[in-house]
């Protein structure tokens, strides 16, 4: 796995360069963004088995033959392995969103995911829209958009750094998007 900083050092010695220029602003945006860095993930994790149940369910609903006899999600075992996916695909998601680099999400979560899945044969169409669900779930929680649940015990609202998020939503929704674009 790449942090920003190990990118910005073998950046610099592939080209036999110091580092500097943009490879320092970059840096240095970087860390003055960190608390913000921080909260977005911390909204996400701290939420996510909300995010991932509610993905699951939205796919359900859009697809009731999951759950019915020689669906994907039935029996209770196949759905348990469906919501213990969708945790593991957030908690990479959330691993490349704190470190501002999508290799870890690559190397461990995508390597082989596709073909694991046409393997044991898991409709890829209704992985990838609920990988969708969360995306749209987890967007939410870093622009502190859900109000859905808010003052339930479900909902978590997280005390964030004040300023403008919407680029790191972005990057979150980019990670998801690499989910969506490997299982297609």
């Amino acid at each position: 796995m790449l942090d920003a900083f190990s990118r910005a050092v073998i950046n610099a010695d592939s080209k036999t360069a110091c580092i500097g220029g943009d490879e320092l602003a970059s840096l240095r945006s970087f860390i003055s963004e960190g608390n913000k860095r921080l909260d977005a993930v911390n909204a996400v994790a701290s939420n996510a088995s909300c995010i991932v149940s509610d993905s699951v369910a939205g796919m359900i609903c859009e697809n009731q033959g999951l759950i019915q006899a020689g669906g994907n999600c039935y029996p209770n075992r196949r759905m348990a392995a469906c919501l213990r996916d969708g945790e593991i695909i957030l908690r990479y998601v959330t691993y490349a969103l704190l470190a501002g680099d999508a290799s870890v999400l690559e190397d461990r979560c995508l390597n082989g995911l596709k073909e694991t899945y046409i393997a044991l044969g898991v409709p890829l169409g209704s992985s990838a829209r609920a990988v969708g669900i969360m995306k749209a779930c987890a967007v939410a929680h870093i622009n502190q958009t859900n109000s859905m649940y808010s003052g339930s015990s479900k909902y978590r609202k997280m005390e964030t750094a004040q300023g403008d998020c919407s680029s790191l939503a972005a990057e979150c929704a980019s990670y998801f998007d690499r989910v969506i674009g490997g299982l297609s």
